[in-house]
């Protein structure tokens, strides 16, 4: 995970919670979005969400468009645990669609460790394998609730994507995944620009590699 800082909210959607009926609590109205139609305003929220995100799902930091055929908006508190933060746009991200993971593993499961944490960079721990492991409790169950690949038996194919696309993005940046690095002002460097958005947008998977990276540096 890479953390997350909520902005302001596009204005359609603000507009939207404004015109909220009294006799209607958050979560009917967030539904009635889509009971509507209102393809306009969700889309917008959309954009706007994967805008700040760099354009990295939320929780596996697979690429996403902000289009929706692949981007969900995805409540990190699920509605039906926290129905009164269902218009709460500081509790709304982008998730990719990625079938058995992310926002579709989630439901409504509570979610210890989110992206909106400053701690999410740092209690998990991703290997060059592709794998992911918890470093704490609450770190674990969060993986377990989105399915983000801590063994091949629960989610292989996002361990095999990332391993991939984490080697590429490595050898592209000068280093070998199977030698590791020594120079840790070098690696500082990678990480800094692993993390330096070029044109609004993060490569895929950049926030793993820069976790790979730190585990790296000595000391």
């Amino acid at each position: 995970m890479r953390k997350i800082t909520k902005g302001i909210a596009p204005v359609s959607f603000m507009e939207w919670v404004r015109q909220k009926p009294r006799n209607v609590d958050d979560n009917q109205w967030f539904q009635e979005l889509y009971k509507q139609k209102r393809w306009d305003i969700v889309s917008d929220l959309s954009h706007h969400n994967a805008r700040e995100q760099f354009y990295l799902c939320a929780y596996c930091c697979s690429e996403i468009s902000g289009e929706g055929q692949e981007t969900v908006n995805e409540h990190v508190e699920a509605r039906a645990l926290a129905s009164h933060r269902s218009l709460d746009f500081t509790n709304i991200v982008a998730s990719c669609k990625t079938k058995g993971q992310c926002d579709a593993h989630h439901k409504s499961q509570a979610l210890p460790l989110t992206p909106l944490m400053d701690e999410c960079e740092t209690e998990f721990h991703f290997k060059i394998s592709g794998r992911v492991e918890g470093k704490s409790a609450r770190a674990i169950e969060s993986i377990r609730v989105l399915n983000l690949g801590d063994n091949e038996r629960n989610n292989k194919s996002l361990i095999e994507k990332r391993k991939q696309l984490s080697h590429n993005l490595m050898m592209a940046n000068g280093l070998d995944p199977d030698e590791g690095l020594e120079d840790d002002e070098l690696l500082l460097a990678v990480i800094d620009d692993l993390l330096t958005p070029t044109e609004g947008r993060l490569s895929p998977f950049a926030p793993v590699v820069a976790n790979i990276l730190r585990s790296w540096i000595s000391g």
